[in-house]
């Protein structure tokens, strides 16, 4: 997996081959194709990888908080969204990236969307004042902001909600 993800961010998706994925693990391409059927599969399981490497913290969030939902929901929103941000906004590829998960896991998107649904719904209450929520948050990003301007943004959006 290490290897893919360099491979992804320093290339881009459509420019990383199984070849450069082999190279970068040390490993050759026929083992690669006995876990994974292609490029997009290792896509998948990176992607989702990654996502659910996150759960365990936001859910200790959850499990700590008391009774300042903005606060709740900022220290939710750093794990799921911030602290990830500031890594990957240094990356070049970062924006091709993230068009490819869109593209080519579609499925494993819309059931990480779902979780932080759960996860906002927990402190907002409401379903639909959760949905609305996190799909706010995703606009917070496309144009590849600074760190500081997408906690600025998200800091509005927490208040507008709670």
């Amino acid at each position: 997996m290490a290897g893919a993800h360099a491979c992804f961010l320093q290339y881009g998706f459509a420019k990383t081959s199984l070849d450069d994925i082999a190279q970068r693990a040390g490993i050759s391409r026929p083992l690669i194709y006995r876990k994974f059927k292609n490029k997009e599969a290792i896509l998948a399981a990176l992607y989702d990888f990654k996502l659910n490497a996150l759960y365990p913290q936001v859910e200790a969030v959850l499990a700590k908080r008391g009774s300042d939902k903005r606060e709740t929901l900022l220290r939710m929103w750093e794990v799921l969204l911030l602290d990830a941000w500031a890594e990957l906004i240094q990356i070049p590829m970062v924006s091709e990236l993230f068009d490819a998960c869109s593209r080519h896991v579609p499925e494993l998107e819309k059931k990480h969307e779902l979780r932080r649904i759960e996860y906002a719904q927990a402190v907002l209450g409401s379903h639909d004042l959760a949905e609305v929520f996190v799909l706010a948050t995703k606009g917070l990003t496309k144009d590849l902001p600074s760190e500081a301007v997408l906690r600025r943004r998200l800091m509005i959006l927490i208040d507008r909600f709670v």
